[in-house]
């Protein structure tokens, strides 16, 4: 009794050990020091995503000086005599702030969907694409085109192509035998391919004269033409999906552990990665149907955003989501500034993003 109280007394010993509490206490600090880091980096990003808005109302080719930009948001809740042209009212509220709106939306989406994606699939390479969402959408657009559809037709009918293009890739992952995530990526490769073929066959159909040119602008990405009522279709999956993945940022830091690892800590992975899936699809195939084709800002940004926070989902996503959203909007006010036409974002998203991406993959110390 007396030998086995002694071994007790130095277990317990052992655990209340100084060097031992003292190096806890520095793992919590630590741990408090990174979560201040982290909320710092969100605040410094949400600010710079409001002052790269206040700036973007007042630039383009007809100027808007900042008295007339603040008293016209103003005038939306304080009603006052106007010192502004009834001009100057039109463009600001139907042409440049929903412009700024959709390209918000649509950058907080892509971010967030590339987040979640390369979380889930283990994969620093995946994007929002990566499933046959956006070349689905691109189908669906060529043919409302073809067809003589109207915007909004366009929207719905790329929509509608970009889900079924994932039904589809999900389908076949679960009919097939293997490793699943492995199935599902090459599945995706090959809808994808699928509905290329599909959207070069109709390109070789259309009419050059008009629809050729209108299908390979789709497919280039644009924000010209941004209507309250496409952004108002779109923005109920939109907030359905960034919602759920909001909601399962947590599950996602799980999901990169492995399937076993999270089956031991309470968390059925494969229901868990079909609901993260289903949602990013959905924001997916919402944005680049009122978008058309923007390439690169799911695949960079989230790996820019674990550079300044880390791979903790419960900060990257939001991190994510507001510099997606800080980028795109910058981008496109180059788009609409740097030359005499405007610039298709697609194209300036691939100038922007392939060269960053390029230095991240060839930094030394770096680790995708």
């Amino acid at each position: 009794m007396r030998r086995s109280a002694l071994r007790l007394g130095r277990r317990r010993g052992e655990g209340t050990s100084p060097r031992r509490v003292a190096d806890q206490d520095e793992a919590r600090c630590a741990s408090r020091r990174s979560a201040r880091r982290s909320n710092l980096a969100i605040a410094v990003l949400a600010a710079l995503l409001v002052a790269s808005s206040l700036v973007s109302l007042m630039l383009g080719r007809y100027p808007i000086n900042p008295a007339e930009a603040v008293g016209m948001l103003a005038h939306l809740a304080v009603p006052f005599d106007p010192f502004w042209t009834s001009q100057q009212e039109t463009l600001f509220f139907q042409v440049r702030l929903p412009r700024i709106v959709l390209a918000l939306l649509v950058g907080c989406s892509l971010a967030a969907a590339g987040a979640a994606y390369q979380g889930t699939f283990q994969n620093p390479l995946v994007s929002p694409d990566i499933l046959g969402a956006s070349q689905g959408a691109a189908f669906g657009a060529a043919v409302a085109i073809l067809l003589g559809c109207t915007s909004l037709l366009i929207s719905v009918s790329a929509f509608l192509f970009s889900i079924a293009a994932v039904l589809l890739v999900l389908l076949i992952g679960s009919r097939a035998r293997g490793n699943h995530l492995l199935i599902v990526v090459l599945a995706g490769v090959m809808v994808s391919s699928l509905f290329s073929a599909g959207v070069s066959y109709t390109k070789l159909v259309a009419d050059p004269s008009d629809q050729l040119a209108a299908i390979t602008y789709w497919l280039m990405g644009s924000l010209t033409g941004a209507k309250w009522g496409d952004m108002a279709l779109a923005a109920a999956p939109i907030a359905v999906g960034l919602a759920v993945l909001f909601a399962l940022r947590w599950r996602i830091n799980v999901l990169t552990m492995g399937d076993d690892e999270a089956s031991t800590m309470g968390v059925n992975a494969r229901r868990v990665r079909l609901l993260v899936i289903l949602a990013a699809t959905l924001v997916t195939a919402a944005s680049v149907s009122i978008s058309g084709m923007i390439g690169w800002v799911g695949l960079v940004i989230p790996h820019f955003s674990r550079m300044i926070i880390g791979c903790d989902y419960r900060k990257l996503l939001p991190a994510s989501m507001l510099m997606g959203a800080t980028f795109l909007l910058v981008v496109d006010d180059l788009a609409r500034l740097m030359a005499s036409s405007e610039i298709p974002i697609g194209i300036l998203t691939a100038f922007v993003g392939a060269p960053f991406f390029l230095y991240l993959i060839t930094r030394r110390k770096q680790q995708l």
